[in-house]
């Protein structure tokens, strides 16, 4: 019996993780993402069941539904893959089985995904290429391309390796503490990214003028004599722009003009730099934790911008 067991080698295993990059490539409303896991795993189906019709009778079973993150489901395919060795060989692993484990597994894996990879890595990768990008460095993209695709990679193959050596002993991770501890822990890294980020990409300024003050001579620069001095040719703008220059700098970050308007953008910013920023994102939060659909959300900040900078207040 040993002698004609079946196995899945290395090469079949790759081939399954490389497929199951396309796991959302037919995504659906009915099954989630069953066809695109049914996709992945023919190689191992085609090398564990050589007989057609137990090969048919494999891909209905993996047409269920399913759906979880696309890249934490490799750790489910490789648990997958090691019942269905065992299916192969003779073990009594039914159809319901593989369901069960497929199903058991998906919900706490897509927990840890999306703050694990769309909150916190790819808004780092992303920051760290837009920095470049911005500087005019045109490593800023291909430097995000490459390592999101490398991590997603190189994630999706040990993880699937992971599930498939620890077999059914990793639903045990499961079904204890482990899996809460890293859901939480990877939430609580995502969203000190992303607050991290609101202050660089939430913008708001109120517009209202809170106070305007005449500055006394000296205070500001004196437009007047400069304009004097380029009405006197090429040498003359030359002078004036240099008077310009010099007197604003050592008048430091005021004397621009004789009137210094502060406005309320001005004292937020003076107590707490990006605090309207942050309470429009947690007000956000809150909103999406009562359910209100996003695209509401869209539309309600759209419509308050466009009021608000009618009526002056933005």
């Amino acid at each position: 019996m040993a002698e004609n067991k079946v196995t899945l080698s290395k090469k079949d295993r790759m081939s399954v993780a490389w497929r199951h990059q396309f796991l959302q490539g037919s995504w659906n409303y009915e099954r989630m993402q069953n066809g695109g896991w049914c996709y992945s795993i023919i190689p191992a189906i085609k090398k564990l069941y050589p007989n057609k019709d137990d090969q048919i009778a494999a891909l209905k079973r993996h047409m269920e539904f399913y759906n979880t993150h696309p890249y934490v489901s490799a750790p489910v395919m490789g648990v997958t893959l090691a019942l269905e060795e065992d299916r192969a060989n003779g073990a009594p692993v039914d159809d319901a089985a593989i369901q069960g484990v497929k199903v058991g597994m998906m919900g706490p894996l897509a927990g840890v995904g999306d703050p694990a990879f769309w909150f916190t890595l790819r808004p780092l990768l992303g920051a760290l290429g837009a920095s470049l990008a911005m500087e005019g460095n045109i490593v800023g993209p291909i430097l995000f391309f490459v390592l999101w695709n490398l991590i997603r990679m190189a994630f999706i193959w040990y993880t699937q390796e992971f599930g498939y050596k620890l077999g059914t002993s990793i639903t045990k991770d499961l079904s204890g503490g482990l899996m809460g501890k890293i859901t939480e822990g990877a939430s609580i890294l995502g969203m000190f990214v992303i607050g991290g980020l609101v202050q660089r990409w939430v913008s708001i300024s109120f517009a209202p003028v809170v106070s305007r003050v005449e500055q006394s001579d000296g205070a500001f620069i004196d437009w007047t004599a400069i304009a004097d001095t380029a009405g006197q040719g090429g040498q003359g703008v030359a002078d004036a722009i240099h008077s310009a220059l010099s007197q604003y700098a050592s008048l430091g970050s005021t004397g621009l003009e004789q009137i210094k308007v502060t406005t309320l953008q001005a004292n937020l910013d003076s107590l707490i730099p990006g605090l309207a920023a942050v309470c429009v994102t947690l007000l956000c939060c809150w909103l999406l934790k009562k359910k209100v659909s996003p695209i509401v959300i869209i539309i309600g900040m759209f419509a308050v911008g466009i009021v608000g900078h009618l009526v002056g207040l933005l």
